[in-house]
């Protein structure tokens, strides 16, 4: 069976591996990322060598920012070089291997819909629950990018417009972790570096009044958001991913907060289905190797 050789591109760390096109992971590891380009497709082409003797189809690589069919990274990142020259080409060039190049939110949803929680499914929506909102729209299976490469990205998205300029109004900015993190930290008046949302779960599991507060105005814009989705695009299923999503509550008070907003709505009658992304650290990785093997087939 052929493989794939992939990498996931981080501001702190790159992850790497080779995942069969089955989407089996055969090998993986990570490495600090590399301070140049120079350095990255160094990196890269000795990876190539050390997996020499596997059947290698090409390369998958999973990237920040806004990524063009034709191997471009617009936008800015943690890794700034990876701006400007064209990422496909260039290791394209050093490997000798077909490359296919995908944006990590969007590799999120391509894995659930190739192997997880979305699997058989056409129309998908995919919330990346982090630092800020990041979004994948799957239409018709396959990744819609939108006419400037903006397809999926719900964070943009204005949901307090009567904050407008305040920094509390886009979705990322009232239903991210981070927005759960400011609201306590304003409270409290702390340091917003003092607090993590893991944190501030814990203090809310001990009757911490401020954290409860902020976890529930956290959930009530995280599911007015997933309603707007819902109308909007009109997905078969929305699928939460990040490190958050794995908590065992979320979903179950996401859930219910989603009927008690539907129900407010006196002309709204779908309530979206809403489940938890099945991959979580792999899924860059697996979604890139997907996105490579429907380039493949395409072109």
């Amino acid at each position: 069976m052929a493989n794939v050789l992939t990498f996931d591109l981080g501001g702190t760390y790159i992850k790497y591996g080779l995942i069969d096109t089955e989407g089996h992971i055969l090998h993986k590891n990570f490495m600090q990322t590399p301070s140049t380009l120079e350095d990255l497709l160094m990196f890269i082409k000795s990876k190539v060598l050390t997996y020499t003797n596997k059947e290698m189809k090409g390369i998958a690589v999973s990237a920040p920012s806004s990524v063009s069919e034709d191997g471009f990274i617009y936008g800015s990142s943690a890794i700034p070089y990876i701006h400007g020259p064209n990422i496909k080409h260039l290791i394209e060039k050093e490997t000798g291997l077909a490359t296919q190049v995908e944006n990590d939110a969007n590799c999120v949803g391509l894995a659930e819909v190739w192997k997880g929680s979305a699997k058989g499914k056409k129309d998908v929506c995919v919330v990346v629950i982090g630092t800020g909102i990041g979004g994948a729209l799957i239409k018709n299976g396959i990744v819609h990018k939108g006419n400037t490469l903006h397809g999926g990205e719900f964070g943009y998205m204005i949901l307090n417009p009567h904050n407008l300029s305040s920094g509390m109004n886009t979705f990322s900015e009232v239903a991210s972790t981070y927005s759960i993190i400011k609201r306590v930290a304003s409270e409290k008046q702390l340091e917003i570096s003092s607090l993590t949302g893991e944190k501030i779960f814990t203090l809310a599991d001990q009757g911490d009044k401020v954290c409860e507060r902020a976890i529930s105005e956290f959930i009530t814009m995280l599911s007015i958001g997933i309603y707007n989705i819902q109308y909007a695009l009109d997905p078969e299923i929305i699928l939460i991913g990040g490190g958050i999503s794995a908590r065992d509550d979320l979903l179950l008070r996401l859930r219910k907060e989603i009927d008690r907003v539907v129900g407010m709505v006196d002309v709204a009658t779908i309530v979206p289905r809403v489940d938890r992304c099945t991959f979580h650290a792999d899924a860059n990785m697996i979604g890139a190797v997907y996105h490579f093997l429907q380039r493949q087939k395409n072109d």
